[in-house]
Formats: structure tokens, C-alpha cells, sequence
């Protein structure tokens, strides 16, 4: 267990060490929120376009997948593990390079990764049949991602065991949501 978190905190090093001061901005916007409600917006308009009166279950569905990731990852598995953030840690602090901030105390697992491809999944199982380009969704979950190590704020085995839970509880979400759907059209008699 010692040499993989030797590992994981020397390739953290190294992926945080490639930062340049251009881009520093860029990927802290592009770890926000706020930058990508147009693409939540369209996620929206294609699951009413073609879901119509069902896109609520679809849209349930997701914020179950993404409930599910969140909490796993931020409600008991941070807590329950407790390891320090990579800004928090002092042995790094000459070593690696912070910027916008640290966050929480504890970083194992990444929110972001959980949360991403959480919707990453849900959607490809969602819409894969029909847009064979959703695939890149989970390209953009593993970019998002990576900037959460850009900035200093985790660790690579953090990103891996949060896409791990984010893959997971989309599933889940969509599995649920597809099951009580189906229940629900056979108990209307609804074919």
C-alpha cells in the first residue's frame, strides 16, 4: 500500500509540475460550474425533445445518478478515509503548485470525477443508441477531471476511485430510473 501512495503522490507531482501560468485561469474556469450550464441546458432541451411527457423520469434519473455519486463521494467516503487534500498536505507544499484555492480537508474522492462521469454514463446509456457522439462525454468527464490534479486539489488515485463511483452510480441511476419507468407504463397499462 506504501509504494502505490508513493506513486500516486509522485505522478501527482509530475502531472501538477506541467502547469503553465496561461492556463492557470482557463482550467479553473473550466473546473466550475457556472461555465457549463449551456451544456446542461442542451442536455435538457435533448431529453424533452426526445423523451417528451418521460423526460421527467430521464431528468429524475440523472439527479438520482448524480445524488448517488456526490454523496458517496463526498458525504461518507472523504470522511471515512480522511486523506488530506494535496494543498493540505505540508510535505508538498514547496513541491506542487495550488491555484484558486484548496477546497475541503479531504480530497479522496474526487466530487468532480464522481459527479461527471456519473452524467458521463447516464447519458451514453441514455442516448448512446441515438448519438453515437455522446461517447466524447466521457473524454470530457476524464478532462474535467484532470484539472482537479492541475490545480493541486487531488491526487490521481483520487480522480480513478472517483470515476470508479461516478460510473457506478450512473448506472444506477439509470437502471432505476429505466426499472420504476417500465413499472410504472405496465401499471397504466401503457405499452
Amino acid at each position: 500500500m506504501e509504494a502505490i501512495k508513493h506513486w500516486d503522490e509522485q505522478l501527482f507531482l509530475y502531472l501538477n509540475g506541467l502547469h503553465q501560468d496561461w492556463l492557470d485561469p482557463i482550467m479553473y474556469a473550466l473546473t466550475g460550474k457556472l461555465i457549463w450550464i449551456p451544456l446542461y441546458a442542451f442536455f435538457v432541451y435533448l431529453i424533452i425533445k426526445n423523451y417528451k411527457k418521460s423526460s421527467l423520469w430521464v431528468l429524475a434519473g440523472i439527479g438520482l445518478a448524480i445524488l448517488m455519486a456526490d454523496q458517496t463521494a463526498s458525504g461518507f467516503m472523504k470522511p471515512f478515509f480522511e486523506r488530506l487534500r494535496p494543498c493540505h498536505d505540508h510535505r508538498f507544499e514547496d513541491l506542487m503548485y495550488n491555484y484558486g484555492g484548496c477546497g475541503g480537508m479531504y480530497g479522496f474522492v474526487s466530487s468532480h470525477a464522481a459527479n461527471t462521469f456519473a452524467l458521463a454514463i447516464y447519458l451514453n446509456l441514455t442516448f448512446g443508441h441515438r448519438y453515437k457522439g455522446f461517447r466524447w462525454l466521457y473524454l470530457w468527464a476524464a478532462f474535467i477531471s484532470y484539472t482537479r490534479i492541475y490545480l493541486g486539489v487531488h491526487y490521481p488515485s483520487d480522480i480513478v476511485v472517483g470515476t470508479l463511483v461516478g460510473l457506478l452510480a450512473g448506472w444506477a441511476g439509470w437502471f432505476v430510473a429505466r426499472k420504476s419507468y417500465l413499472a410504472y407504463i405496465r401499471k397504466l397499462g401503457i405499452r
